[in-house]
């Protein structure tokens, strides 16, 4: 039986974490968590350590502090590769990622080696996101699409599943980038060195509850990386 692992990074996810966990869970038996907690002050991290001693599918790794989306996801990657998961999830905790979809995503990845749940495939499928967010996040993705090159109409999106062979394919010590800048690294990695990526409408519902981590500077590194990306194509130092 094939090993799949969810990859969640968490910071103050108290109020979705346990509903999250349980409805993963139960989209199959070969299905696992890691939660990687950035010492969520509101006690995310003892909640999950609490459902882990209950549940051997459910895993975590406590960090010092808030490292960011970046580093937690090669935290998590590692984590998998040396444990031989067959495929590895990205996913968020606050159900702007709907858990429901894990089936349909272990489909579609049987002939694909990456597959990314896309918002701006048939239409724009995002729910309660303000005019402004949709634009900058639509933008973004036309904007990485001229600049790289890369055939996919959401590079920005954080939900998604990866092959086993494509995570270690790709150098995770030169992985620095964060938020939208990390899934456009990943993405433009993973198919410079040929894997097939593969997009799957998914509907986008804006967290439920707790506090955006959208910021300035994320956008900001978003608009240099793909720069960078480019360039580092050209000069072969991918």
């Amino acid at each position: 039986m094939t090993k799949t692992l969810i990859v969640t990074p968490t910071y103050n996810e108290a109020d979705n974490i346990e509903k999250f966990i349980t409805q993963v869970l139960s989209q199959g038996p070969e299905i696992e968590i890691l939660v990687v907690d950035d010492n969520s002050p509101d006690g995310t991290g003892e909640i999950v350590e609490k459902l882990q001693s209950h549940n051997s599918r459910i895993h975590a790794i406590h960090r010092q502090g808030k490292m960011g989306l970046g580093t937690a996801y090669v935290e998590g990657f590692r984590y998998a590769i040396q444990n031989k998961f067959d495929y590895i999830f990205e996913m968020d905790a606050d159900f702007s990622h709907d858990p429901s979809e894990i089936p349909t995503f272990l489909q579609k990845i049987e002939t694909c080696d990456l597959v990314l749940g896309s918002r701006y495939t048939n239409g724009v499928r995002v729910i309660n996101w303000p005019i402004r967010r949709l634009i900058l996040s639509y933008g973004a993705n036309v904007y990485t699409r001229i600049i790289t090159g890369m055939p996919v109409k959401d590079a920005t999106g954080g939900f998604k599943c990866f092959r086993r062979k494509v995570l270690e394919a790709i150098d995770l010590n030169k992985i620095h980038s964060n938020g939208y800048a990390f899934q456009i690294e990943m993405n433009f990695k993973s198919w410079c060195k040929g894997f097939k990526l593969c997009e799957h409408p998914i509907i986008f519902m804006d967290r439920r509850s707790g506090a955006s981590k959208m910021s300035k500077k994320i956008v900001y590194e978003a608009v240099f990386m793909v720069w960078k990306l480019k360039f580092q194509k050209i000069f072969g130092k991918l």
